[in-house]
């Protein structure tokens, strides 16, 4: 244990950890996507057919990375941050980092809603060491039927628990039960890979489900950072209370329950 304290993990060149994810989109317009990937002067088309690699320059020059400390941006060598994928009537975005995957989502809408709508985030939910040995491919970590099979099952225990709450006798009752699930769900050990679903045919606002996607995101890979340094029963549990100590302890606000 003492030896993984001294050795930092893997990052990719923006500073964030190496963590990969794959975004899935749904077609709307096959020619249309096509059009718009064309006109994208960040995006270089592969030899291979449908394929391109996604880089840090012109439409999106000006994203942030805010873990970025020491990296000087090239202009003639530029970053890429990730690979675009068209197959099987679905667009695939491969990235190294939550990071990135939140950027991409908000910045590839802008771009392409109109013809591809992003489906599921595909990810793993640790951090890896500099000679540890990595992924080869996303297919030899993202196995469909077990990423189905976990978000079904989660799907299914909300919508017990939504059951439960609506049929509480007082709304007193209803947040107990809510609140003994949230908790519980909180301190389970997150799968090694893991599937989120957007929700954005019913949401007016997509910023709002981008916010959200990052705040999954954010706590897993807090997570995943606080146990590689040591912290083996650090849970989601333990992000959202510090999460509230920060923003409320600061304030000087007490919290009674």
């Amino acid at each position: 244990m003492f030896d993984r304290l001294q050795k930092p993990f893997l990052t990719v060149e923006t500073g964030e950890a190496y963590q990969p994810i794959r975004l899935t989109y749904d077609l709307k317009q096959g020619d249309g996507l096509l059009g718009a990937l064309a006109k994208m002067k960040c995006l270089e088309k592969n030899p291979t057919a449908n394929s391109w690699n996604w880089f840090w320059r012109d439409e999106c020059n000006d994203l942030h990375f805010e873990s970025l400390s020491s990296y000087r941006k090239s202009t003639t060598h530029p970053i890429r941050l990730g690979t675009v994928t068209l197959r099987d009537n679905k667009l695939f975005l491969n990235l190294p980092s939550f990071k990135r995957a939140c950027m991409a989502v908000t910045f590839f809408h802008r771009l392409i809603s109109e013809a591809a709508a992003v489906h599921r985030a595909d990810f793993i939910n640790k951090v890896f060491g500099l000679d540890e040995r990595l992924p080869h491919g996303f297919a030899e970590v993202f196995k469909d039927e077990e990423l189905d099979r976990m978000l079904h099952e989660r799907i299914e225990d909300y919508h017990k628990v939504q059951t439960k709450c609506e049929e509480a006798s007082t709304a007193e009752e209803a947040l107990t039960i809510l609140s003994d699930y949230s908790r519980t769900e909180s301190k389970k050990r997150l799968p090694y890979a893991e599937r989120y679903e957007f929700e954005l045919a019913n949401q007016e606002d997509p910023d709002v489900v981008f916010l959200g996607f990052y705040i999954y995101l954010r706590s897993r890979e807090l997570v995943a950072i606080k146990r590689w340094f040591g912290e083996t029963g650090y849970s989601l549990a333990d992000v959202a209370d510090e999460a509230i100590e920060q923003v409320f302890g600061g304030l000087g606000i007490d919290i009674i329950e």
